[in-house]
């Protein structure tokens, strides 16, 4: 598996797979996933040469960083990259008070707590640290601080100022320390990931859904340019919008989580007619699309079992022609800014 060795503003050089592994899947994600198919799954994608690794404490309400901890433990510590986040706290509470409901199955009953304050990031980080069974943390991102996670700009503006005036400490001093190399946040909605880069001296940004080969103009405009000028890294998470990328533009098709609209439905559909022309899988442009910048450094689809962690690798290294790149751009499906694939 290619590897991307990004040097992060801070000075620390970090090795992450071109294809990195989400696990929030494994943390029983819309469904209930077993110990054993957990593992399978884990199994499968280090066998394929994944080393690079993203968790979070409410990903199952713990239940990620815990089979996570189970998978690596014995591992060299050095073979591999993690990522965890900070911002809310975990905590016991009434079966009927569990966060998440709907959403992950068959948890811990636990509540959720947003602190992005000094105290919070390190009580929160002490907890992963017990939860992952690991001393230190490679990449530290401050979880869903967005209007998608907190419903107004207001609660979320409110929030950041919470961020950038306590525990934005917290994260300079754990960096100073050598408890993580790097940190960033993890969010929904790129224009707040632009904030915090103008703000602070930040490292690394996990973005979801946000650089795809679906939509990608509005990042081009301002932000990845700001990520180029400070060499700061994006991970990029959701490559398929949630679905339709990978599922093509068929009835039921989601997009953001939702059902896809028509003028998604429309776009999408021109993009698999240049596919076909190509005879390119969707998946495959959609997987190989955000690696085509620069300041990309991995991409992290979800995966639950052996057989979805091979597509997914197999997808990954599928050869696409220059030629239905140019195709893409020409017929205005591209934005001409976008850098593609070599």
């Amino acid at each position: 598996m290619k590897k991307r060795h990004f040097k992060a503003p801070s000075g620390a050089a970090i090795s992450f797979t071109e294809l990195g592994f989400g696990a929030a899947p494994i943390a029983n994600l819309y469904r209930p996933v077993s110990d054993k198919d957990a593992d399978a799954t884990l199994d499968a994608a280090w066998k394929a040469g994944l080393r690079y690794y993203d968790t979070a404490p409410f990903y199952g309400l713990g239940l990620s960083e815990t089979r996570l901890n189970r998978f690596l433990r014995g591992k060299k510590r050095s073979d591999y990259v993690i990522s965890t986040k900070v911002g809310r706290l975990i905590s016991v509470c009434k079966p009927a008070e569990r966060a998440g409901i709907g959403k992950f199955f068959d948890t811990p009953t636990r509540k959720e707590q947003f602190d992005y304050t000094h105290d919070g990031i390190m009580r929160s980080l002490e907890f992963s640290l017990e939860r992952l069974g690991l001393d230190a943390i490679d990449v530290l991102l401050v979880h869903d601080i967005d209007v998608f996670t907190h419903g107004s700009e207001a609660v979320r503006d409110a929030h950041v100022k919470t961020l950038l005036a306590s525990g934005y400490k917290a994260l300079l001093k754990l960096r100073e320390q050598g408890v993580i190399k790097a940190f960033g946040a993890g969010l929904n909605e790129w224009q707040v990931a632009e904030t915090l880069a103008r703000a602070g001296d930040f490292d690394v940004f996990l973005l979801a859904g946000r650089y795809t080969l679906l939509e990608h103009e509005a990042p081009l405009n301002s932000f990845l340019p700001l990520c180029e000028e400070r060499g700061i890294g994006i991970i990029l998470g959701g490559p398929y919008n949630s679905g339709i990328l990978a599922s093509g533009a068929r009835p039921g098709a989601t997009y953001n989580y939702e059902p896809a609209p028509k003028p998604i439905l429309e776009r999408v559909k021109k993009i698999e007619a240049v596919c076909k022309a190509h005879k390119v899988k969707l998946a495959e442009a959609a997987l190989r699309f955000p690696l085509g910048h620069p300041a990309v450094i991995s991409v992290i689809p979800g995966a639950v079992g052996a057989q979805q962690v091979a597509l997914n690798v197999k997808t990954m290294g599928a050869k696409l022609p220059k030629a239905f790149w140019k195709d893409l751009k020409a017929a205005g499906l591209i934005d001409e800014r976008a850098p593609v694939p070599k």
